[in-house]
């Protein structure tokens, strides 16, 4: 056990899955260092590395601070390291106080950052992007062969004991060879699960709406690559899966419009962010058998679902597992740390989320 872990700073240590998860120091932090509030639990090795330079108020409760409890914890502190679904707006920044000079989230979206607050503060924002790239282009995978396949459905089946032999039509699913996988947002992710598409046997298109990256450059960049308007992939492809951040310009990107124009036979992909997909409109959709099914990694209001959503056999739905491997979250945790402790020392930020364009004029 590592000397830090044991010291008497720590209130408790939890054994979770062989992995140590740390509580948080109960004595008072010390004037030598700079004090951290991390809003969740993180492995024993990660935390020891950031008390290694700072003194470190872990959240190791299971549940999310409060918006108003978020407040408390964060004033006086020198950097935070939160959660996609931690709120960071103005009034947090100003009731952390002057101090506050860094905000480093486990995630590739900062949409619950209030970035231009924060650089209008001096506080440098950073994320974990390229980490989760591998794992979360393979949960869309297995989400887009749990849907075609109809796998949920026959776990139910089976564990509800109707299982009573095999039969010929029984649970028949769909075949992805020969099919077209539309892409919406073509970044990391996008391009990680366009790229196995060819082992299914499907070609992919992607289409550059609702994505900030531009699209001469990305065309050069692969021969294989098809590109295509929003709206002809919407309506020529067999699975449609959606990887782009949540902007104003792309809440409900995927609503009744975009519905309308997929095929009947098609499938909905979202691994990006909830508010994407207008959850509301797609249990319209599949009410009036628009397409034939869809598969939700993120949902418009987490952790609430949409009880139109829940009961449906043709919706697969997972809680927010796009990351969650262990070697990811570890290593997306340990990017956090390190911008935390290179901004605190001085130093540049390792991954700096970008200024909005009116602060750089």
């Amino acid at each position: 056990m590592p000397r830090w872990l044991a010291s008497s700073t720590l209130r408790t240590a939890k054994l979770t899955d062989g992995v140590i998860w740390v509580a948080r120091p109960i004595r008072e932090m010390s004037v030598s260092k700079p004090s951290v509030l991390v809003t969740r639990r993180m492995p024993s090795s990660v935390l020891s590395q950031l008390a290694e330079t700072c003194e470190v108020d872990c959240h190791a409760e299971t549940d999310a601070l409060s918006h108003e409890a978020l407040c408390q914890r964060l004033a006086g502190k020198h950097g935070l390291v939160c959660m996609f679904n931690d709120e960071l707006d103005r009034t947090a920044l100003v009731a952390a106080g002057a101090q506050l000079r860094v905000v480093a989230t486990v995630a590739v979206g900062y949409d619950n950052i209030d970035v231009a607050a924060a650089a209008e503060r001096g506080v440098v924002v950073t994320n974990t992007p390229d980490i989760l790239t591998g794992a979360t282009a393979e949960l869309t995978w297995a989400l887009i062969l749990a849907l075609t396949r109809r796998v949920g459905e026959g776990d139910r089946f089976v564990r509800a004991g109707r299982w009573e032999g095999w039969t010929f039509d029984s649970l028949l699913g769909t075949e992805l060879r020969g099919k077209q996988l539309g892409i919406i947002g073509p970044g990391r992710i996008g391009r990680a699960v366009a790229a196995v598409a060819p082992a299914f046997g499907m070609r992919p298109v992607l289409s550059t709406r609702g994505h900030s990256l531009d699209p001469s450059t990305e065309i050069a960049g692969s021969e294989e690559e098809k590109w295509m308007p929003f709206d002809e992939l919407l309506s020529t492809s067999a699975i449609v899966s959606v990887h782009v951040p949540l902007r104003e310009s792309t809440r409900h990107l995927i609503g009744r419009r975009a519905l309308i124009r997929m095929k009947r036979s098609a499938f909905l992909i979202n691994t990006s962010r909830g508010g994407v997909v207008d959850d509301e409109a797609l249990a319209w959709a599949l009410d009036e058998r628009l397409i034939a099914g869809a598969a939700l990694d993120v949902f418009e209001h987490e952790p609430h679902v949409s009880p139109a959503l829940i009961g449906r056999e043709n919706v697969c739905l997972t809680p927010h597992l796009g990351s969650a491997t262990r070697e990811t979250r570890v290593a997306m945790a340990e990017l956090a740390v390190r911008n935390v402790v290179e901004v605190l020392a001085g130093r540049e930020a390792v991954t700096p989320v970008p200024l909005p364009a009116r602060l750089l004029r």
